[in-house]
C-alpha cells in the first residue's frame, strides 16, 4: 500500500543558503529547485533489516566495552515519530551520532584536542514500538570548537537520522538541550526560522528521568507540516 504526502512547508525550514553557515555558501543550489511529482519511488519506503539490531545498540553507555562505562553524565533520550496528521509512525529506523562528554568525535577528521573515550564509540540505532516511541541511553555531549568563525562552539547536540514509510519523510535532523547558553551565538541553529527553532530543543522531564541513574529528555519527530521538525 501506498500514499501521497502533502508537499513540504518549506518557510518552517533553514534555507539553503546562510551566509553565517559558510559551507552553505559554497554548497547551496545556486537555481530555483523544481518539485518534482511524487511516484513510486517517492511514496514506498526504503527497506532495512530489523534483525540486524543488536540488544545494545539504543545503549550507548554499553555499546562500546562490554562491562566498561563512559565518562559523562547519563541521560535518557525518548519520545515519539508522527506524521503531519499526529499519528504515529512504527517500526521506523532512528539512528544517532554525536560528540562525547569531551565534545569530540570518534572520527579521524575531528582534531579537537580533548580526549577520546575508549568506552564510548558516539553512535547507535533503534526502531520504533507500535505507538511509535524511541528511546535510547546515551551520555550528555559536550560543547566544541570548529572552524566557521572566530571563536565559534557548536552547542551540545545529538545527530539524529530518520527513514520514515517513504522516501518523502526522511529526516536527518539535530537535537538541542534546553538552556544552553551557545544557541543564540550558533549559526546552524539560528538559521531556522524563529518561530520553529523550539522544535529542535529537547524537554527536561523529571518523570522519565531514572533515579541514581539518568537524567530524562523528551524529543519528538514531525515528519511532515506546518510542524515538521527542521532538518538538519
Amino acid at each position: 500500500m501506498t500514499e501521497s504526502y502533502a508537499p513540504r512547508d518549506w518557510s518552517s525550514q533553514p534555507p539553503y543558503l546562510h551566509p553565517d553557515y559558510k559551507s552553505t555558501v559554497l554548497r547551496a543550489p545556486t537555481r530555483k529547485l523544481i518539485p518534482i511529482r511524487q511516484s513510486l519511488s517517492e511514496v514506498t519506503g526504503p527497506v532495512y533489516g530489523h534483525d540486524r539490531l543488536g540488544a545494545l545498540d539504543a545503549d550507548l553507555t554499553r555499546n562500546a566495552v562490554k562491562g566498561a562505562e563512559p565518562i559523562g553524565e547519563r541521560i535518557v533520550v525518548t519520545g515519539r515519530v508522527l506524521d503531519e496528521d499526529g499519528r504515529p509512525q512504527p517500526n521506523m529506523l532512528i539512528e544517532i551520532w554525536q560528540a562525547n562528554a569531551a565534545g569530540r568525535y570518534v572520527h579521524v577528521v575531528d582534531q579537537h584536542p580533548a580526549p577520546l573515550d575508549p568506552n564510548f564509540l558516539g553512535g547507535g540505532r533503534c526502531v520504533t514500538d507500535s505507538e511509535g516511541r524511541y528511546k535510547f541511553y546515551t551520555i550528555k555531549p559536550g560543547a566544541y570548537p570548529w572552524g566557521n568563525h572566530h571563536n565559534a562552539w557548536r552547542p551540545a547536540h545529538i545527530h539524529f537520522s530518520l527513514f520514515g514509510p517513504s522516501l518523502s519523510t526522511r529526516l536527518v535532523t539535530q537535537m538541542y538541550f534546553p538552556g544552553d547558553p551557545l544557541l543564540p551565538f550558533d549559526p546552524i541553529y539560528m538559521g531556522t526560522p524563529a518561530d520553529c527553532r523550539e522544535l529542535l530543543i529537547s524537554r527536561f522531564m523529571l518523570e522519565l528521568t531514572e533515579p541514581s541513574f539518568a537524567l530524562g529528555y523528551e524529543f519528538d519527530f514531525v515528519l511532515r507540516g506546518r510542524r515538521q521538525t527542521p532538518i538538519e
